[in-house]
C-alpha cells in the first residue's frame, strides 16, 4: 500500500470518528431535551402536598412544590399549599405573596384568608391582619389595642388550619386596682355629690367560641363577666355580664353576620337593667389596608323594677364604619357613625332622636408595648317640653325640652411581660352634658390591670 492510500483511509477513517461522535452528541442532547421537557411537563403531586400540609410536615411539601412555582403560579390549590408551607417554614413575605394571588384566583376559600391574616400577623403587620380576619369571623368583647386583637384572631386561625379543628375558642382573665373620681359640675354641685374619690377593685372574665360550617358560615359565640368593688360602703359593686351569638356568612372580600346580644347590669338596690338586640352587620374589604362596613340594630333596654323603670326604652340605629391601616401595619384608625331614635319609653322627656360618633387609633411600638386612643360621642334630642330644675333661673324651674351630648375619651397602654400576660394602666374621662340640670355629670377613672389570656 503506497503513501497516497495509507492516507486516504486514514483521512475516511477520522470522517467516520467525527460524524458518529457528531451523532451521539446529537443523541445524548435530544434524550437529555427529552427527560428536561418531560420534567417540566410533569405535574407536582397536588394530593401528597394536601396531605403533608395537613400532617404539619411544611419543609416536605415546601420542598416537593417549590420546583414547580413558576408554572403553578395561576393555581389557586398550588398557591395556597405552597402558601402554607412557606408560612410553615418561617417564610412569612413569600407566604404572604403566594397566599394574596392565590386569593385573587379563588377569593371565597376562607383557609387561604384564614392563611393570609397569619402571614400578615407574622410579619407585624397587625392592621391587615385584623381586616383579613373580620372578613371571615369577629368576637365581641376582645381588648382595645390592635395586637391584643390579633393574636386572639391569629390563635383562632391556627386552631383551624394546624390543627383542624372547627370549633375553636379563646379565654381571658384579669384583675386589678383603680381610683373613680366625681368631678365637679352643675349636676352634682346641685345635688351635693362632687369631687369624691373612690378606690375600687376590679375583675373581668370571659371567652368565646367559634364553630365553622361548611359553606363559608361560621357560628360564634362569647360571653363577658366584669364586677368592680368600692371601698366605700355607700357606693355600689357594679356587676355585669355581657354575651354575644351570632352566624357569619364569608363573600370573599365581603361578609354579613346576623345575631343577637345582650347585657345584665346590676344598678344598686337590688336593681336589675336588661338589655338585648337583635343586629345585622355587613364588612367589605376594599383592600389589605382598608375595611368598611355597614349595619343595623334593635335594642331593648329595660329596667323591670325600681325608679328607674321608666327609663325603659327600644333603639333603632343604623351605623357605617371605616378601618385603615396604615404605618406598615402597625398602627390602625377607626371611625364609627351612627344614628337612630329611642321609644316606647315612659321617660318624662319622652322620645329622642340620637346620633353620634366614635374614633379610635391604635399604634403598636414594638413587639411588647403598644398603646390605644379612642374618643365617644352621641347626641339625644327629646321631643318633649317639661318643667327641669334650673339654678340659674329666679324661680329655680324651667320649661325646655331637654337636649344631651354625652362624651368619652379613653387611652392606654399595654406591655406584654410575658408570653400572654399584660400589664395594661388606663384612663377614661366622662362628661355628660345637658340643658336639664340634673343630667351633667363628669367623672374620671384610673386602673392598672393585669390580663391572662389562654
Amino acid at each position: 500500500m503506497n503513501v497516497v492510500n495509507e492516507a486516504s483511509i486514514a483521512l475516511g477513517n477520522g470522517r467516520r470518528t467525527r460524524g458518529a461522535g457528531r451523532h451521539a452528541r446529537a443523541l445524548l442532547l435530544a434524550v437529555a431535551m427529552g427527560f428536561g421537557q418531560a420534567a417540566l411537563g410533569e405535574d407536582p403531586d397536588i394530593a401528597r402536598a394536601e396531605q403533608l400540609v395537613r400532617e404539619g410536615r411544611y419543609q416536605e411539601a415546601y420542598d416537593l412544590l417549590a420546583p414547580f412555582e413558576a408554572a403553578g403560579a395561576t393555581d389557586p390549590a398550588f398557591g395556597y399549599l405552597l402558601g402554607r408551607a412557606a408560612l410553615g417554614t418561617n417564610r412569612p413575605e413569600k407566604a404572604r405573596a403566594l397566599l394574596e394571588q392565590s386569593l385573587k384566583a379563588r377569593p371565597e376559600s376562607i383557609s387561604a384568608r384564614l392563611a393570609l391574616g397569619r402571614a400578615y400577623y407574622a410579619l407585624g403587620q397587625y392592621a391587615e391582619a385584623k381586616i383579613e380576619f373580620e372578613t371571615v369571623f369577629s368576637f365581641d368583647n376582645l381588648p382595645p389595642d390592635l395586637e391584643s386583637q390579633v393574636q386572639i384572631y391569629a390563635g383562632t386561625a391556627e386552631q383551624y388550619l394546624d390543627k383542624g379543628e372547627r370549633l375553636t375558642w379563646f379565654g381571658y382573665a384579669e384583675t386589678g386596682i383603680g381610683q373613680y373620681r366625681v368631678n365637679s359640675t352643675r349636676g352634682t354641685q346641685a345635688f351635693g355629690g362632687d369631687d369624691r374619690r373612690d378606690t375600687f377593685y376590679n375583675a373581668r372574665v370571659g371567652g368565646a367560641l367559634d364553630y365553622f360550617i361548611a359553606d363559608n358560615y361560621s357560628l360564634d359565640a362569647s360571653l363577658d363577666y366584669r364586677f368592680r368593688y368600692y371601698d366605700n360602703p355607700d357606693i355600689r359593686n357594679d356587676s355585669d355580664w355581657r354575651w354575644r351569638a351570632a352566624v357569619t356568612r364569608a363573600l370573599g372580600e365581603n361578609s354579613i353576620a346576623f345575631g343577637t346580644r345582650g347585657r345584665v347590669s346590676y344598678r344598686g338596690e337590688g336593681i336589675h337593667r336588661t338589655d338585648y338586640s337583635l343586629f345585622a352587620t355587613y364588612r367589605h374589604r376594599l383592600d389589605a389596608d382598608n375595611l368598611v362596613s355597614f349595619g343595623a340594630e334593635v335594642q331593648r333596654r329595660h329596667y323591670p323594677n325600681g325608679p328607674l323603670r321608666e327609663r325603659s326604652r327600644t333603639t333603632s340605629t343604623a351605623n357605617a364604619g371605616w378601618t385603615r391601616g396604615f404605618a406598615d401595619g402597625k398602627a390602625s384608625f377607626s371611625l364609627r357613625g351612627w344614628g337612630g331614635y329611642n321609644y316606647a319609653t315612659s321617660r318624662p322627656d319622652g322620645d329622642s332622636a340620637v346620633y353620634g360618633a366614635t374614633a379610635s387609633l391604635d399604634y403598636t411600638f414594638s413587639e411588647r408595648v403598644g398603646g390605644f386612643l379612642f374618643g365617644w360621642w352621641e347626641h339625644d334630642n327629646f321631643n318633649t317640653d317639661r318643667v327641669h330644675f334650673h339654678p340659674d333661673a329666679l324661680d329655680e324651674g324651667v320649661i325646655l325640652r331637654r337636649q344631651d351630648n354625652l362624651y368619652e375619651v379613653g387611652a392606654g397602654v399595654v406591655w406584654e411581660f410575658v408570653r400572654n400576660w399584660t400589664l395594661r394602666p388606663e384612663i377614661l374621662y366622662i362628661r355628660d352634658q345637658s340643658n336639664a340640670t340634673a343630667f351633667n355629670y363628669s367623672s374620671t377613672e384610673v386602673w392598672l390591670n393585669v390580663r391572662y389570656g389562654f
